[in-house]
């Protein structure tokens, strides 16, 4: 058996983060990952991402400004564009639209408030709904292209990284863990659990969780008509049942090669080892949805995919330690934009570093 500094398992935007950064500070490092190298089974995939610095939680709006000097240096070491600050609009409910006010102000980033006639004017691809505020310093980051960066990376660095090798037990002592899996077993001093909506399904996972549901959602992608252009945006529609704070009902950007994405909030609850298809229903939302809202979308053509939402009740993310485990998932449908700086924290928390963030603490035992 390989005795090891540490096994990440999971090699989505997160475990791939983890494992660049450990393996850069000379760390040992196995990465796991369940399925094939690029695959589209779990949260990770696809070609863009929304990033943004303007959050109704000033928490995630710092983080924003922490991680993306992190993404300058990942661009750099990487030799690629990663990351476009193409600018960020949110519209809807004025009790959120003042929550981003207040903290981009208090973050000292740059920002502008509009009325939705002069955002419309602005910006002809959308229609607005009540207030507006626009924040040039979001964008948009690169899914596909930062995760396969992140795992070439890693193995640059001496990272050995397994595809198609689920872990399929853990076995925790005091100070150690062994990690099974069909091509093996490792003994690392620290498992860093990256699953997402597999989370609850790793065995030997002896540490409280908190509860979680996977979501699938269905993004889909419109033809930009001729003229048209569009900046990253989040439509909000006020705060749901459960009082979410990141409740929103649409968002979407411009996706180079893809058209304009669309991606509207759903509560259809998955196992993610029996993924189904294509939802029409969904599909016949999205277009009524950018027929009203989207007047630079071309509707006669439509393209579709699935990915995973996997929840906390409160929408925040899990990066926590106990014993010789870290959890890093999972990140409540808003994570790949802070991806960098994640891996930097949980690499931290496997040196024996602390993040000081309370919202991410596992529950008490």
């Amino acid at each position: 058996m390989s005795r090891i500094d540490a096994v990440v398992v999971g090699a989505g935007a997160m475990g791939a983060a983890t494992a660049w950064h450990l393996a850069r500070r000379g760390r040992s490092v196995v990465l796991l990952e369940k399925f094939s190298r690029g695959h589209v089974r779990g949260s990770s995939h696809g070609a863009t991402r929304i990033f943004r610095v303007a959050y109704r939680d000033p928490l995630y709006s710092r983080l924003a400004g922490r991680a993306i000097p992190m993404w300058r240096e990942l661009e750099e070491t990487a030799g690629e564009v990663l990351l476009e600050q193409t600018g960020q609009l949110d519209h809807g409910e004025p009790v959120a639209i003042d929550e981003i006010e207040s903290a981009l102000r208090g973050g000292g980033w740059a920002y502008e408030r509009l009325s939705s006639a002069a955002a419309h004017e602005r910006w002809p691809s959308l229609a607005f709904d009540r207030e507006v505020i626009y924040s040039p310093d979001g964008g948009r980051v690169f899914a596909d292209r930062t995760v396969e960066a992140l795992t070439r990376l890693a193995q640059s660095e001496g990272a050995e990284v397994y595809f198609e090798t689920p872990a399929t037990a853990l076995r925790v002592a005091d100070a150690s863990v062994t990690v099974e899996t069909p091509a093996g077993a490792w003994e690392a001093q620290t498992v860093v659990v990256a699953a997402g909506a597999w989370l609850t399904r790793l065995p030997g996972l002896d540490v409280p969780l908190p509860e979680t549901r996977a979501t699938a959602q269905q993004p889909v992608h419109f033809p930009i008509r001729p003229g048209y252009s569009f900046p990253s945006y989040v439509h909000h529609v006020g705060t749901d049942a459960i009082g979410h704070t990141f409740a929103y009902g649409a968002y979407g950007l411009e996706s180079p090669g893809e058209g304009v994405k669309l991606g509207l909030d759903t509560e259809e609850e998955v196992d993610p080892d029996l993924q189904t298809g294509i939802s029409a229903e969904a599909l016949a939302d999205a277009v009524d949805y950018a027929e009203r809202w989207l007047p630079g979308a071309d509707t006669s053509q439509v393209s579709a995919v699935r990915c995973l939402f996997t929840m906390t009740p409160d929408s925040h993310f899990i990066l926590d330690r106990r014993g010789p485990v870290v959890v890093c998932s999972p990140c409540s449908g808003h994570g790949f934009k802070f991806a960098p700086l994640i891996g930097s924290l949980a690499a931290d928390l496997v040196e024996g570093r602390d993040h000081g963030t309370s919202a991410w603490r596992l529950p008490a035992a």
